[in-house]
Parts: structure tokens; sequence; C-alpha cells
């Protein structure tokens, strides 16, 4: 009967161990963010980087649209006697949103912001 010698060993939980991170980091990397209490996530419209006369404008220099698209909504606020009130936004409604605030949060490559639905100045029709 012979043992493994200790360099074996070491590179088999050396292997283990990477395995185990790999499953880890690709599990992290499709996430998805459900928002909580009144919060609501959205997705800024892209700014714009032509002007009317057809000149580009590096993206740099552009200021951020203040538009965007709702991605999430959460279940809504409670109040004191514990009865639940729903947002009045849903998924897919374009909003005004206010030129700061709001919590940016990068998922994947995409760079959304949360805001409190308080916070949203709007809804477009």
């Amino acid at each position: 009967f012979h043992l493994p010698s200790v360099q074996f060993i070491y590179l088999v939980l050396h292997y283990l161990s990477s395995i185990i991170i790999i499953m880890f980091r690709t599990t992290a990397l499709a996430r998805s963010l459900a928002p909580l209490a009144d919060r609501v996530l959205v997705r800024r419209a892209a700014k714009e980087a032509q002007t009317a006369g057809g000149i580009y404008i590096p993206t740099d220099t552009v200021k951020s649209k203040n538009e965007g698209e709702v991605v999430s909504v959460g279940p809504g606020m409670r109040d004191v006697s514990g009865s639940l009130h729903e947002p009045t936004l849903k998924v897919g409604d374009k909003v005004l949103l206010p030129e700061y605030g709001g919590t940016e949060v990068k998922i994947d490559d995409d760079e959304l912001f949360l805001f409190r639905e308080d916070d949203i100045l709007g809804k477009f029709d």
C-alpha cells in the first residue's frame, strides 16, 4: 500500500479550490436585483452624442439624460397600520428622473440606478 505524496495532495486540493472559485464567480455574474419597499430600479436613457446638425460630441462632455426606463419595482411601502401601498410605477414605464440622485448599481455590464418612488419626478405616457 503506497500513500500519495504531499505534492500530489497539494495539487489536487489546489485544483479543487480553483473549481469552487470559478463556480462562485459564474453564479455571481448572473445576478439580478429585486428592489425592496418603494424603491425602483431604472436604466437611464443613453447619452446623445450627435447634435441636430450632425456633429458628434464626445460622450464624456455630454450631460446625462434625465429620462429612463423602469427595470424593476419593489413591492411597495407599508404604513404605520401595516397596510401595503403598492407603487404606481410598473416595469417598462418611461420616467422623468432628477438630475442628481439615485444609487448607481452595476449588474454585469449594465449601469442601473436605484431611486425611491418619491424621488422620480414623473411618468411619460
